[in-house]
């Protein structure tokens, strides 16, 4: 993004020999980073209000040194101005010039410092002002936004905090070819994203679940439209974005909420600009697979006018991606057969014996049948996902003086996608069938679990299925919050209130058409396949009048989501000189009201009117038109096999089949809602002294925090007419539970850009909303009840991370950390009680008996697990070697963990947490100049355990490595092309259970290449 950065900020001085009143002491109230002159001096001006004219062409701009907080002016500015060769100077009291200390000494004329001390002047870089009134730019330099110019932003950010985190600003969010937020975040350390048929949809913070990651938008928690806490951040376009900070280690001060990390999102504001700024671009993208071209618009408009400021910015876009895919070949385990009643559990157990030499002793025992596993099902896929998506800011800013301002800010947003799949599957499991003849078995690749794997199987009547399916999911969001922020000479005020709000309702449809007969299916070398088994076998891809009308499925889930906070901070500055090192200490109070509601229902179509079953068993897929698969999707054909098939249209499905006067119910029993109320008061102070020649920075403080929870849900009832129902009215139950949350935060700069840091303190992540949810299942044939528990409690960990950070004076960084998480209360499923006395009734209304229920509900485990890991960053221009380099640069990051977290199978196979990835690395090689730019990037993310099948065998999804491009060409000083790619070498993303010889999916999204333009005034 192209930025207007004013080097001076000028006014019309007349410089008078007069002594002015001496103002109050100003002191810098926060952490000063090493940095570029122009940016320490502006922080500085923040802090104090104090005004620098300086000629920026005389003064260069040079890197200055860290300046610790609490610092009075005149200190910071001795600190700041440090080995640079240059001085300041009052000229009066809210006015500084900056000189050089070489220059030719002016006679003696008496400037005022805020203390009242004379001193003398120098000759000053800046020429000497005019007479006339009013502001004057006594010089402005106009830098064009760039790449490498938001890795130094980021790397100040990274050396300002305190604790330990990572930045992406403006340019890198906006300028980079990525499709939305998550698919930005993935360049910061320790941060990998899940991808949902290519795109990038949550967000892991250092392998850890998406869930343990705290999300807020301009210091408000975010709302989502998911039903638990996870943030989908598939709904936010990067474009109107201003930075984000992933804090890896908290201070008191943040709020409580994220064992991995807490992203921190914020928004443009009208005064981050010197002057008006408008900003247009437009763009139009292409995917290799759905051969589609879509749009892209944004543009951002902000303007200041004395002492207010408006921002206002949009962004639209529409993507069409297809994914071709196979997929749903997981293991089976053979008591699926065995524990059959009649022929079908004999039969197996004689075809195994014959075919395998496995002999099964008892058929119902699952510590025998368990171990002996086939395909469950194999299908080829074809998903077309269409989105529309739009995002819009606004903000209005009221800014006097820079002491203080009175900010509103409303963020507005749409989601809409609908996804078609297309599956052409054969269902080896379905209940009709059993083994008829074994092909090929494995008794050795797994055999150190004692496993037998069939590879290539005959089945007497495999299920063959055509599913056209359609989802579609319509997000709206909003936030709005105004916030305030005074600075006296001593005290610091800033307050925050606010709502955000997210509304998702998900539309979902399924037309089942199905065929049995026998088939052999097997293994292949990326996938599955099914072939017809004589005799009675058929084509299951070109015999559509075989497949008979099952149903016409639809569900229907709404959830509300309603978030209001409230926030002060109060910071009291100190100069005690019996404790010179206490610098200044915070405190302050937050409130929160949460509350998420969610509706979910679901109806099967059977017949052309409500209750009817006209086309069960009667109807088959050839009495509706059908189109070939190259046709249905655009695109043209299966890109994995070569395959073609033809099937109903999502279109025609939902035209031809939801009759009249049709809607899908809410079910009582599937509705929750969860309120949560939370108070946390906090107090903090942040310490500064020197150990020799080092200076420290410590912040410590303790964040206590006080939860209620209020869950509302429906629970069963069954009637003594044998029928089922529920409650009249929700049931509801309450829960609470607080915290102390400690935290340290410290840096030491050992030597001139070389830098300690370390951090401990205790975290929290809250339950899931849907595992506190009070709603209850029963199942009245195992006497058992499924309840949520809004009793649970969180779960913590305790943490620490030390690392060394070297910055070098051209924006250079070299970092390295090793982090501890040990984490307890992780929530599992468990028998908590039991429900006595309770009638079940046959359907014909006669008693059944009087049982004792088991009660099941999430708890917290007990135990703790462990997460270590080593983050190592660079960032490197290199024209630091040689100026023939100059323009060059490279970003890397590397990211190892390990983890006792184990997700273990009730196989006792003991497996990495689902989703933490060992490894992770970027690289980003870049090159700039003032017309042109050009920038690679790839990003990898080692194999991991996608989820357990069964709740026994590994599932893994293969490691995976996408490569993105961006190249860029300034037409004029305001016009800028762009050339960009997302996974330009087409990489596949693929999967297996146990071991790559038994893959899972194979699935291909394609390429995505882009031409853009952008305007900039």
């Amino acid at each position: 993004m192209r930025r207007t950065l004013f080097l001076s900020i000028a006014l019309a001085l007349q410089v008078t020999a007069t002594s002015v009143a001496a103002e109050p002491s100003r002191s810098a109230t926060e952490a000063i980073a090493s940095q570029p002159l122009d940016m320490a001096l502006n922080a500085l001006s923040r802090q104090t209000g104090l005004q620098f004219v300086y000629s920026a062409q005389a003064a260069g701009n040079p890197r200055t040194p860290a300046v610790p907080a609490g610092l009075s002016a005149d200190a910071a500015l001795a600190r700041l101005l440090a080995g640079t060769g240059l001085r300041y100077r009052y000229l009066n009291a809210t006015t500084v010039t900056i000189e050089s200390e070489a220059a030719a000494t002016a006679p003696a004329t008496s400037s005022v410092a805020p203390d009242g001390a004379a001193e003398g002047v120098a000759a000053p870089l800046v020429a000497e002002a005019g007479t006339g009134a009013g502001p004057q730019n006594l010089e402005t330099i106009q830098v064009m936004g760039s790449y490498s110019r938001s890795l130094e932003q980021a790397v100040d950010l990274k050396r300002a905090n305190i604790g330990f985190s990572d930045s992406i600003v403006a340019t890198d969010v906006a300028d980079f070819p990525e499709q939305n937020l998550a698919e930005a975040l993935q360049r910061v350390p320790g941060v990998t994203i899940e991808r949902s048929k290519g795109l990038g949809t949550k967000v892991n913070v250092r392998g850890l679940p998406s869930e343990y990651t705290y999300v807020s938008i301009n210091d408000l928690a975010t709302a989502s439209g998911s039903g638990g806490r996870d943030v989908e951040f598939d709904m936010f376009a990067s474009e109107i974005i201003q930075q984000v900070t992933v804090q890896k280690s908290p201070t008191a001060a943040d709020e409580e909420g994220g064992i991995a990390g807490s992203v921190k999102i914020t928004t443009a504001r009208p005064f981050d600009y010197k002057e008006r700024k408008l900003v247009l671009s437009a763009e139009g993208a292409h995917n290799s697979i759905s051969e589609e071209v879509d749009p892209r618009f944004a543009f951002l408009a902000a303007d200041t006018w004395g002492d207010w400021g408006g921002l206002v910015s949009y962004s639209q876009s529409k993507r069409t991606n297809r994914t071709d895919s196979t997929s749903g070949i997981n293991f089976r385990p053979m008591s699926r057969f065995l524990s059959a009643s009649g022929t079908r559990g004999t039969q197996a157990q004689a075809v195994l014996a014959r075919d395998a030499g496995v002999n099964i002793v008892n058929r119902n025992n699952t510590d025998e049948t368990n171990l002996v596993v086939f395909q469950d099902k194999v299908g080829d896929r074809v998903y077309l996902n269409e989105q529309d998506k739009w995002g819009a800011t606004a903000s209005l800013q009221y800014k006097p003086s820079s002491t203080f301002s009175l900010t509103f800010d409303a963020m507005l947003g749409g989601y809409d996608s609908t996804e078609d799949e297309y599956d052409a599957a054969a269902y080896s499991a379905s209940s009709r069938s059993t083994l008829a003849t074994i092909h090929e078995y494995d008794a050795s690749t797994l055999s150190e679990y004692g496993m037998v794997v069939l590879r290539d199987v005959s089945y007497t009547a495999t299920q063959h299925e055509m599913l056209s399916k359609e989802r579609i999911n319509t997000t709206d969001y909003s936030q709005y919050s105004v916030a305030l922020d005074w600075k006296g000479q001593d005290w610091y005020v800033d307050a925050m209130a606010g709502y955000s709000g997210a509304e998702k309702t998900s539309d979902y449809s399924n037309l089942k058409h199905v065929a049995y007969a026998p088939s052999r299916t097997r293994w292949t070398g990326r996938s599955g396949e099914t072939i017809p088994s004589t005799p009675g076998g058929f084509d299951m891809y070109n015999a559509s009048d075989k497949y008979l009308f099952e149903a016409y499925e639809t569900t229907l889930e709404k959830v509300d989501d309603d978030k209001y906070a409230a926030q002060v901070n109060v910071t009291r500055m100190l100069d005690l000189a019996f404790l010179p090192a206490l610098r200044d200490v915070k405190f302050g109070a937050r409130y929160t009201d949460r509350s998420k509601q969610r509706q979910y229902g679901e109806l099967k179509i059977t017949g052309p009117t409500a209750g009817s079953s006209a086309w069960v068993n009667t109807r088959t897929m050839a009495d509706s038109p059908l189109q070939s698969i190259g046709d249905i999707v655009p695109g043209g054909g299966y890109t994995i096999k070569d395959l073609d098939w033809q099937q109903v249209s999502n279109d025609y499905a939902r035209r031809a089949f939801r009759y009249d006067g049709f809607y899908t119910p809410f079910d009582a029993g599937q509705y929750y809602q969860v309120d949560e109320k939370v108070m946390s008061l906090y107090a903090m102070a942040d310490i500064a002294f020197d150990i020799g020649q080092v200076p420290v920075n410590i912040n410590a403080g303790a964040r206590y925090v006080d939860t209620s929870v209020t869950s509302f849900g429906y629970h069963p009832i069954q009637r003594p007419d044998g029928s089922t129902g529920y409650t009249d009215t929700p049931v509801s139950k309450d829960g609470s539970y607080d915290d102390l949350l400690p935290s340290f935060n410290m840096t030491a700069e050992l030597a001139q850009g070389l830098l300690l840091r370390a951090a401990a303190s205790k975290t929290m992540m809250r339950p899931a909303l849907t595992d506190i949810a009070y709603k209850r299942t029963a199942s009245w044939s195992s006497y058992r009840f499924t309840d949520g528990n809004p009793e649970l409690k969180p779960t913590y960990a305790k943490q620490w991370e030390v690392g060394l950070e070297k910055y070098l004076d051209n924006g250079a960084l070299f970092a390295a950390s090793y982090f501890r998480k040990n984490i307890d209360g992780v929530v599992i499923n468990s028998l908590t009680g039991v429900v006595q006395d309770v009638a079940v009734y046959n359907a014909n209304g006669t008693l059944n008996g009087i049982f004792d229920f088991d009660v099941y509900q999430p708890v917290n485990a007990k135990g703790s697990y462990q997460v270590d890991g080593v983050e190592l960053v660079a960032q490197l221009p290199l024209g630091m070697f040689h100026p023939m380099l100059e323009g060059f640069g490279v970003n890397a990051n590397y990211t190892v963990l390990d983890s006792s977290l184990a997700g273990e199978s009730d196989l006792g196979i003991r497996t990495p947490m689902p989703g933490l990835a060992e490894k992770t690395w970027n690289l980003t090689a870049y090159y700039e100049n003032d017309r042109f730019d050009a920038r690679i990037s790839y990003n990898h993310k080692d194999e991991y355990v996608e989820s357990i099948g069964y709740d026994m065998y590994p599932i893994w999804r293969d490691a995976y490595g996408q490569m993105d491009v961006s190249i860029g060409f300034r037409v004029t000083d305001n016009i800028k092309l762009s050339l960009k790619g997302i996974n330009l070498t087409n990489e596949i993303t693929s999967g297996y259970t146990m071991d790559p010889s038994f893959p899972t999916m194979y699935e291909a999204s394609g390429r995505r290449i882009s031409l853009g333009l952008r305007a900039d005034f």
